[in-house]
């Protein structure tokens, strides 16, 4: 089964929606950067989206550094954003 990207209009209303997210210069992902108090916290947060990610089988690309998280969503099988990324963009949206 392949994987459609999303359509423009889907896209501008993910971004309108969630303000916090960036599409990517190439328009092939989001990003956002997460901030914390502190290292304990950031890694905390890396756990409970490792887990999300395990169970829906799509894993964010992330870089960490002390109380940083920046990720990218992106759905390489569809070659751009699809629902799977703004499925978790939703998700991390309600750990906020």
């Amino acid at each position: 089964m392949s994987i459609a990207c999303l359509t423009e209009t889907e896209l501008s209303d993910l971004l309108a929606k969630y303000p916090e997210w960036q599409l990517r210069g190439d328009g092939l992902a989001l990003e956002r950067t997460f901030r914390f108090a502190d290292f304990n916290a950031a890694f905390g947060f890396m756990t409970r989206v490792a887990l999300y990610a395990d169970k829906a089988d799509h894993h964010p690309e992330w870089f960490n550094v002390y109380n940083r998280v920046e990720i990218t969503l992106t759905t390489h099988e569809a070659g751009g954003v699809s629902a799977r990324d703004a499925a978790m963009v939703a998700w991390l949206a309600s750990l906020d």
